[in-house]
């Protein structure tokens, strides 16, 4: 079985200390209020990272981006810079597998110029149809190629929708199977509740995302680090 880690994603410094302290496993500085994987600012990723440093990786979304390599490859360059270990791009505005390509290989050419040891993660989303993206299903080839360390499927529009609604379990398991393939982690997100973890245990990915369910349902209020501890607890 996979040691399933689990990544929680903080607005401030003062909910990354709380998701630390209920034993997350990365720390995923994003701005909801920007959407799916908004980015947050500059100094809020150096805050977290100063805080977390030496005791657990810290991740930085850059954006639900549109099909722009230019502008991600220099917001991933930002958070590169401003110390995450792990750059996660959503490709909103991607729509075709060769775009995908052309999108990861400037953003982990931007990376990778920075430091070799930091992590680029690729991610599509389960709701795609209603997004107008690229399938999740079409990620894998393109973000291996393209030289990306993981993908991962999240939800575009957050409203109380799951993953699972929109991607059965067979679909995920799949998802998985063709990251590892590839010679990728995989990570799955996207409202996941308390009521999915049998499901997650089956499918097996390397990473769980979450933030509303660590927030008591709202993902617009804060973490609290009681529930962050009853979800690592209940994955093992």
């Amino acid at each position: 079985m996979v040691d399933m880690r689990l990544l929680v994603s903080p607005m401030s410094l003062e909910e990354a200390w709380a998701a630390l302290q209920g034993g997350a496993d990365i720390l995923d500085v994003k701005n909801p209020r920007e959407g799916s994987l908004g980015a947050n600012f500059p100094w809020a990723i150096r805050e977290v990272a100063a805080m977390a440093a030496g005791r657990v990786p810290v991740s930085a979304t850059i954006g639900d981006l549109p099909f722009k390599p230019g502008t991600a490859s220099l917001a991933a360059l930002g958070a590169a810079i401003s110390g995450a270990d792990y750059v996660k791009a959503g490709l909103l505005g991607v729509r075709t597998a060769d775009e995908a390509e052309e999108m990861m290989a400037a953003i982990v050419r931007a990376v990778r110029e920075v430091d070799g040891r930091k992590k680029v993660v690729a991610c599509a989303y389960s709701d795609f149809q209603r997004a107008g993206s690229l399938d999740p299903m079409q990620l894998a080839g393109p973000a291996k190629r393209a030289g990306s360390d993981l993908i991962m499927v999240d939800t575009a529009v957050k409203d109380g929708r799951s993953t699972f609604e929109f991607m059965t379990e067979d679909d995920l398991s799949g998802f998985v199977k063709a990251g590892h393939k590839g010679g990728m982690e995989v990570a799955l997100a996207g409202t996941i509740g308390f009521e999915h973890i049998g499901m997650l245990k089956d499918i097996a990915p390397d990473i769980i995302g979450v933030r509303g369910v660590v927030c008591g349902g709202d993902r617009q209020t804060c973490i609290k680090a009681e529930l962050v501890r009853e979800l690592k607890d209940r994955l093992i």
